[in-house]
């Protein structure tokens, strides 16, 4: 299996309308395929953006041809329940002629306080995470389905459009472990956002998951930056993604963008230096991205950091830096 590049429509730093016409513009360039976050807040309040994300896949879904969609992560367990994120996964699979992938994840309280359910713990959040993918499983497989669950009620529920293949490629978010060991038996592919080898050893070492690198893919993704000036990049990577750095443990639990905004004050621009390939050499961004391949991952998805350049972006400079990746990679 060779590797996979991506495109993130980012949805905390463009509209709507921007970020279908960029995953246009980076399908005509050769991306491999395109995730989509979704996020009721930016992060930050410099980035500005927060759409819904399934009207976005769904228009994204209809303007292309060839490039292959996912959501990047949605979390079918608070602000949507599960019945709903079945409904909306499989109409948008229709609009994209078999070519999405849903991906799902335990949340983060920055985008699921808003309906008002509470933020639950780790183990509380995972466990939610499992029943919905159970009950997304049984009605993209045409059934109708009642549940009276742990955390989940479902009554008399069936889905009346359907892809003919039989339900949505589902990708699961994990951090470690545990969570492999609940999601992989129930995901067809792994998701994860650090670049460490242990995550595939200890998915493929699983006996009831999918081995990575035969019919389960690995993704993961990256922020760049590039610009013309260096400088100009590092700043405007500090400006709007400065809470990267923070880690998931934070970042799942933080619930404002201004709480973010003050958990980062201390970041410098040095520090953004340091961690994000910022500035115009290909070089140096083709060997940030080959931290994840060289852990095994199949599928990597790039963020270009900032809105506003993303046309130039992607007309200008990633048929380039496609090419360099695609030559350095297994």
């Amino acid at each position: 299996m060779s590797t996979q590049f991506g495109y993130t429509m980012m949805t905390e730093q463009a509209g709507p309308t921007q970020l279908v016409d960029d995953v246009v513009a980076a399908e005509s360039v050769g991306f491999d395929f395109a995730v989509c976050s979704d996020h009721y807040f930016p992060w930050l309040d410099a980035q500005g953006h927060a759409p819904y994300a399934w009207s976005v896949l769904g228009a994204a879904a209809y303007a292309t041809e060839r490039i292959g969609l996912m959501s990047y992560v949605t979390c079918p367990t608070t602000r949507y329940h599960p019945v709903v994120v079945a409904q909306k996964a499989a109409t948008v699979q229709l609009l994209a002629d078999g070519r999405f992938a849903l991906g799902l994840g335990s949340g983060e309280n920055l985008n699921e306080h808003v309906a008002g359910r509470g933020w639950p713990s780790v183990r509380t959040r995972q466990d939610k995470l499992a029943e919905a993918i159970a009950i997304i499983r049984s009605l993209h497989s045409g059934e109708t389905v009642t549940v009276h669950g742990r955390h989940f009620d479902v009554d008399n529920a069936r889905l009346w459009d359907l892809p003919e293949s039989g339900g949505v490629p589902i990708g699961a978010a994990v951090s470690g472990d545990w969570g492999i060991a609940a999601f992989g038996p129930l995901a067809d592919h792994m998701i994860a956002t650090e670049p460490r080898p242990e995550l595939v050893d200890s998915w493929n070492s699983h006996p009831r998951t999918t081995r990575i690198g035969d019919d389960a893919r690995a993704i993961g993704q990256i922020p760049i930056c590039w610009d013309r000036d260096r400088d100009d990049a590092i700043a405007r990577a500090h400006e709007q993604f400065r809470w990267f750095g923070l880690g998931w443990p934070v970042n799942s639990e933080l619930p404002s963008p201004r709480a973010f905004g003050s958990a980062t004050r201390s970041v410098t621009p040095d520090d953004i230096a340091q961690s994000v390939a910022c500035g115009p050499d290909l070089d140096r961004i083709v060997e940030s991205v080959s931290a994840y391949w060289k852990a095994g991952f199949t599928d990597i998805a790039l963020v270009q950091i900032g809105g506003r350049n993303q046309q130039q972006f992607l007309n200008e400079v990633a048929p380039a830096l496609l090419g360099k990746l695609r030559s350095a990679a297994p």
